[in-house]
């Protein structure tokens, strides 16, 4: 498994990742997810990210990590807990730490993010929104000077707005989620560039667009997804015959294509089972893509440079969405 620093951190990680929010009940039954775990970390993936947001994952990975010797990097975030959250409660932020200490099974939290800080209609964070100053700062420094939390992070899902928190300079990882795959780019033009500007590590969440890249749905690109847009359509097409040329399956295409920036570090895999994970890692295995097939993945990106504001966020792809046009959820 090949791994690289994470940025100012000094954190050595493996390139490829696991992201905990289908190693929970969304994902599958326990004894699922502890066998998924366990194989990941057999193969050399030694970070794990995850949520309090994550259903039931920070209990699941702690069944999952015990008696576990193994030196592993794990990430959690700040939100949605206790319930009613708020933000800005010095309180209910200690809970949030402490029940996630608890719940992991853990001394220490590696690398503690503040969870949507980007979205101020799901966390309002900040008490100044322009200098994003608040006391989720000042609870998470109480804890590194406790040596309870060793870094601070930002999880979010905006390609400017994360960006603006980044260049604060306040942070030490940034993980950037939907923004960076074969078929969105946008964390490449802001949030890469001015994270690399202050060494941040950087982790790149959802490469398979929580399923839309998974596989191939050529019936449903053909005659149904009334939410496709033509140009849309016309790129998953493109997409496919070249996955026919290279014959490759199209999540080791998708997942490839985000190993072969050597700028971001880590890579999350979503996988929720054995055979998922052994396939992630098999693909990660056989290193970046080509220079001609990075050429072509560019052009077909280009159909489509930017989110049409009537796509649904998610892009189901078995299902007509419920959410309303441009609706992040």
């Amino acid at each position: 498994m090949k791994t690289t620093t994470l940025g100012r951190t000094g954190l050595e990680v493996s390139r490829l990742a696991l992201g905990g929010l289908f190693v929970s009940k969304i994902g599958g039954a326990l004894e699922q997810s502890k066998a998924a775990v366990r194989r990941a970390i057999e193969l050399g993936v030694n970070y794990i990210d995850t949520a309090p947001g994550y259903a039931n994952s920070e209990e699941v990975l702690g069944k999952c990590l015990e008696g576990n010797r193994a030196p592993l990097v794990l990430s959690t975030k700040l939100g949605g807990r206790p319930q009613p959250f708020e933000p800005q409660n010095p309180d209910h932020l200690r809970q949030s730490i402490e029940e996630s200490l608890r719940l992991l099974g853990r001394d220490v939290i590696d690398i503690l993010m503040i969870h949507e800080p980007d979205r101020p209609g799901q966390y309002d964070w900040w008490t100044d929104k322009l200098a994003y100053d608040g006391p989720v700062l000042e609870v998470i420094d109480e804890y590194k000077k406790k040596g309870i939390v060793r870094f601070a992070g930002l999880g979010g899902t905006t390609a400017h707005h994360l960006a603006l928190l980044c260049d604060t300079g306040k942070f030490d990882v940034v993980l950037t989620a939907f923004n960076y795959s074969i078929l969105f780019r946008e964390a490449a033009l802001e949030v890469i560039p001015v994270a690399r500007k202050h060494e941040m590590g950087i982790v790149s969440g959802s490469p398979l667009q929580q399923g839309a890249l998974a596989r191939r749905y050529d019936e449903q690109v053909a005659t149904g997804c009334r939410w496709m847009s033509d140009a849309r359509r016309a790129q998953f097409r493109m997409l496919y015959e070249l996955l026919d040329e290279l014959d490759m399956p199209m999540a080791e295409l998708a997942l490839r294509f985000v190993l072969s920036n050597e700028d971001i570090n880590a890579v999350l895999m979503g996988a929720r089972s054995v055979e998922e994970v052994e396939l992630n890692v098999a693909a990660s295995e056989r290193g970046p893509l080509s220079d001609d097939v990075l050429a072509r993945l560019k052009e077909i990106h280009t159909l489509v440079p930017f989110r049409p504001f009537e796509e649904p966020f998610g892009l189901p792809m078995t299902h007509e969405p419920t959410d309303r046009p441009g609706q992040a959820r």
